[in-house]
């Protein structure tokens, strides 16, 4: 929400043209910060995770001595090289070199976003997550008021400083929660055993490191191509639909990252528990997010003039279609951690990339005829695509398969999502139909949740009532 609230105040303040600029710089500064991160926020979990639940101390500060050397190695040469490339990076992205002295700054943020990558592995592979959720709102808060009062002081000059707040905050909250955490016992220094470490951190994380590169080099290369194509201002409402559906499930798949992915590490190689803790963490993955986008599918004309402006009302479109794909985001992301905890990088890879590449390919092909819709119609395709990929790897590596209950659950969400979606967009009145079905789903996840998590206090009661009620009419 914090997120929304920035991006609401972004648009009022620069319209649809600034938050085209936002974006270009934004994917620079993500696409640099993948390729200088090699990696290690996902392998660096991973290996402090392991080591954490093994009983040898010096394991763990081993891992935590290598995770940090590489990462302010990792860090400094990335905003070096950078730096070092502004001017022509700045004709790729800008095809002319008037932008080259922004993108010498983007390189300090470069560096930022590295360095925050291993504070957030430490944190999460220690299983903080109190901590991480109060870094991730600590710093969205600082982002926000900073950034908003650079943009409210200086306009579009003030773009830049904008973008390096956000992981300026975020490096210096992390070395606060950092600082916090149990100190490792004293050892004495081996190159040797930290370059093992060292190889062991690159080797896994490279092959995720190329997973994440393809999804911002994907997205970098959807923007330029609808700039190129559409024009600034309709990136700039891609960039708003684009916002909308990835923040508002932000609230399920970061709590999922930051719990799920540590403990689904530690059982991977018990397929019974594995395949249990997957159709779980799915389950209350549906429940949560269904009702939310049913009502966002009704909701989505005024979300959009509610959280950017009027302007920006050809994102309607865009985003119901991501919303529709939502749906097989929400039932895939489960699965997709799998490949990640059992270490398949190569494997996660080519499921990442391929359909990235599907949708970009899509975009490329068919923006000059279809406008700026395919940008959402080619998200749904790619979330199609993508299900089927983990589900098979799910059921090679941990012999997978979703419980009936789940399978009758995620047909009902993906049947009364695309009710609500077309009634919505043709019917003044599906609207109301749609809040009404979002209603009704939400009551039913309430009592849901409830039973299998036993939720205390009021929120808890409320929901044994909802389960009470449902359980009566046999759903």
């Amino acid at each position: 929400m914090i997120g929304l609230a920035r991006v609401k105040l972004l648009a009022v303040l620069l319209g649809p043209a600034g938050v085209g600029l936002f974006s270009l710089y934004q994917s620079l500064m993500a696409t640099a910060g993948t390729v200088a991160s090699m990696g290690i926020g996902t392998a660096g979990t991973k290996q402090v995770a392991e080591a954490s639940s093994k009983e040898d101390p010096s394991d763990l500060a081993l891992a935590r001595r290598a995770l940090f050397w590489l990462g302010l190695g990792l860090a400094c040469a990335g905003g070096l090289i950078v730096w070092a490339l502004r001017a022509v990076l700045a004709s790729a992205l800008f095809g002319s070199s008037e932008h080259t002295g922004a993108v010498g700054w983007l390189a300090v943020g470069v560096a930022l976003w590295v360095a925050f990558e291993w504070e957030k592995a430490l944190i999460q592979g220690m299983r903080r997550v109190g901590d991480l959720a109060r870094l991730t709102v600590f710093s969205a808060t600082v982002y926000t008021v900073t950034g908003s009062v650079l943009i409210w002081q200086f306009g579009e000059a003030g773009l830049v400083a904008y973008v390096v707040v956000g992981p300026l905050a975020s490096f210096l909250l992390g070395s606060v929660y950092v600082a916090r955490l149990p100190r490792a016992p004293r050892a004495p220094f081996s190159w040797q055993a930290t370059a093992q470490q060292w190889q062991t951190l690159v080797s896994t994380g490279i092959a995720f490191m190329g997973a994440l590169l393809a999804s911002t080099l994907v997205q970098l290369w959807i923007r330029v191509m609808v700039k190129d194509q559409l024009g600034t201002e309709p990136l700039g409402h891609y960039q708003a639909a684009w916002t909308i559906t990835t923040q508002y499930l932000d609230f399920v798949l970061i709590a999922m990252a930051a719990e799920y992915f540590p403990r689904l590490s530690g059982v991977v190689g018990d397929k019974v528990t594995a395949r249990r803790l997957v159709n779980e963490q799915t389950e209350i993955a549906v429940l949560i997010s269904a009702p939310v986008i049913v009502a966002m599918l009704g909701l989505t004309p005024w979300v959009v003039s509610l959280l950017y402006s009027s302007e920006f009302a050809p994102a309607v479109t865009v985003v119901r279609w991501q919303l529709l794909g939502d749906v097989f985001k929400v039932a895939g992301w489960p699965l997709g951690f799998v490949m990640i905890a059992s270490g398949a990088g190569k494997r996660y890879f080519f499921a990442q990339a391929s359909s990235l590449l599907l949708m970009g390919g899509l975009i490329t092909g068919l923006a000059p005829s279809l406008g700026l819709r395919i940008t959402g119609i080619a998200s749904l395709v790619s979330q199609v695509y993508y299900l089927p990929l983990v589900y098979w790897f799910g059921r090679r590596k941990i012999d997978f398969h979703w419980t009936g209950h789940l399978v009758r659950l995620l047909l009902v969400a993906l049947v009364l999502s695309v009710g609500a979606g077309v009634l919505s967009a043709v019917f003044h009145w599906g609207v109301y139909v749609s809040i009404c079905i979002a209603l009704m789903l939400g009551f039913y996840s309430l009592g849901r949740l409830a039973h299998v998590s036993e939720l205390k206090g009021p929120l808890g009661r409320a929901g044994r009532f909802a389960h009470s009620v449902t359980s009566r009419l046999g759903l």
